[in-house]
């Protein structure tokens, strides 16, 4: 049994952060969450390349626009989840197996495209290159979906009450969010520098035949 101290504590808490999961403030909830989470995760990321790279300089703005996407796409998971509790009503493992499809396919890919364009846009590119570069790393980005959120969904929509889906959604991806972060902010130049340095060499080559041949 608690101590009446400790009710009183609990009971101050439960009146503290219900009004934060009702009315328009569930909506400021998801949005912050959502911006926070991805906010942390680029920070686990950084964390990772400055142990790699000694040298490597913190970036605090690219955080800060980590933030402002992930603030950015809680509204968008907040009214898309009310939709689909209103379409697919009840918790029937075929009305969640429907949801978990439905989301897949039209939110996951619509959820990736706002990412990478709008990161790109912050960073000052243009919208065509923001869509080229979701272009690029949009399979490795759904391949990796699929293996972490349908199963992820199908707990949300069968055990969680709607008001709790964009927190859960938010607070339980942080290694979806370090993910995020790493895919959209790796240079695939160094992938590419061992192919152009081979090319150079087989020029080389190419060119030293010739002297060879009139020696």
């Amino acid at each position: 049994m608690l101590p009446r101290a400790g009710k009183e504590f609990l009971v101050r808490i439960q009146f503290f952060w219900r009004p934060l999961f009702q009315g328009r403030y569930l909506l400021l909830t998801n949005t912050l969450s959502g911006g926070g989470m991805l906010a942390l995760g680029d920070l686990l990321q950084q964390s990772r390349e400055t142990r790699r790279e000694p040298g490597k300089v913190r970036d605090w703005t690219r955080t800060g626009r980590m933030f402002v996407a992930g603030c950015s796409m809680g509204p968008l998971l907040h009214y898309w989840y009310l939709w689909l509790d209103r379409f697919f009503v009840g918790k029937a493992m075929l009305t969640v197996g429907k949801k978990v499809l439905v989301d897949q396919l039209i939110a996951s890919p619509t959820i990736g495209l706002w990412y990478f364009v709008g990161m790109d846009l912050m960073e000052g590119h243009t919208l065509s290159e923001g869509l080229e570069e979701f272009k690029d790393k949009f399979w490795e980005f759904y391949k990796a979906d699929w293996c972490v959120w349908p199963a992820a969904q199908m707990i949300n929509f069968y055990f969680l009450s709607p008001k709790f889906r964009v927190l859960y959604v938010n607070v339980i991806t942080l290694g979806w969010d370090t993910y995020l972060s790493y895919l959209k902010h790796r240079d695939d130049r160094q992938h590419a520098d061992p192919v152009s340095d081979s090319s150079a060499v087989d020029v080389q080559q190419e060119m030293s035949k010739p002297l060879e041949e009139k020696t």
